[in-house]
């Protein structure tokens, strides 16, 4: 496929996720990082009747893009007690078949997951490429970001959980050093075998606990934030934004989480110019 191809399939995935999910009425709405995100944003302008709706952005890429549409983007510290975005669009780097989400190849990884905590729903838009059945199919490692001070101490607890070799992401221009966060984190990228979803567990693929040398998703994303020095993993798992909202209204323990991690729906531009919506119902 030629890059304009990819490009195409990008724009027809963001049109398509906006058409469905973006409400002018809305008050605040979040955006993500990545390449998609561009088309995202400019579908939104294009929508956008209501010039009130603030935008809240996962990091500098993501706020140019509002400012340079002319849209108001408003920093994630600064909403109110009990505001929650009524929608928030992001890409990923790779999706599986239960909407599991590797995320963090442009290093926003902890800014996305707040934004995608805080909403009501968290909408994904990605090309074909990043459409898998599991977790590291064909993205190679898992995004990790990371105090400096931590960095060794980390590296050395992921080769014991399995990770081969995790490595420090440094800058193009290697002489700069590592890469730095906006928290001015480092990211670790450590590589695993492809990733067990709870159904693969329950059929006996795998035990996913790591003994056996299988991980499931959600099991190896915790084990990795339980690592002190840990700030965030790229891996976003568990509840989605509405059925988190449902737990929380139904269960009578106390819970402060309000949004989900996973995305309600994952909008895939394909290479023959459609577009396939996976949703926990299946693809469409």
């Amino acid at each position: 496929m030629t890059d304009s191809a990819v490009e195409s399939a990008k724009r027809a995935a963001a049109q398509r996720a906006v058409r469905d999910h973006f409400d002018p009425s809305s008050t605040h709405v979040g955006i993500g990082s990545g390449t998609t995100i561009v088309y995202v944003v400019e579908a939104i302008k294009s929508a956008s009747t209501n010039p009130n709706i603030l935008f809240v952005p996962t990091g500098y890429q993501s706020r140019q893009l509002v400012i340079n549409a002319g849209l108001t983007p408003i920093s994630f510290d600064t909403l109110p007690d009990g505001v929650m975005l009524d929608v928030a669009f992001d890409g990923a780097d790779e999706v599986d078949a239960d909407l599991n989400c590797i995320k963090g190849g442009g290093a926003c990884l902890f800014q996305e997951k707040l934004v995608a905590e805080r909403a009501r729903k968290f909408v994904c838009v990605a090309d074909y490429r990043k459409r898998q059945d599991r977790l590291l199919t064909n993205w190679p490692t898992i995004p990790i970001e990371v105090a400096p001070l931590a960095q060794r101490k980390v590296v050395a607890a992921l080769k014991l959980l399995g990770s081969p070799s995790p490595s420090l992401r440094t800058t193009l221009l290697e002489k700069s050093g590592p890469l730095k966060t906006d928290q001015d984190f480092f990211i670790v990228d450590a590589p695993f075998e492809p990733l067990l979803t709870a159904k693969d567990v329950e059929a006996g693929k795998g035990k996913g606990d790591g003994t056996d040398g299988t991980w499931e998703v959600n099991a190896i994303s915790k084990a990795i934030k339980g690592l002190t020095g840990v700030l965030e993993v790229g891996i976003f798992a568990g509840q989605n934004g509405v059925d988190a909202q449902k737990s929380q209204a139904q269960d009578k323990t106390l819970s402060a989480v309000t949004g989900g991690q996973k995305p309600i729906a994952v909008y895939f531009g394909m290479a023959d110019g459609s577009v396939k919506v996976r949703t926990a119902e299946g693809e469409e």
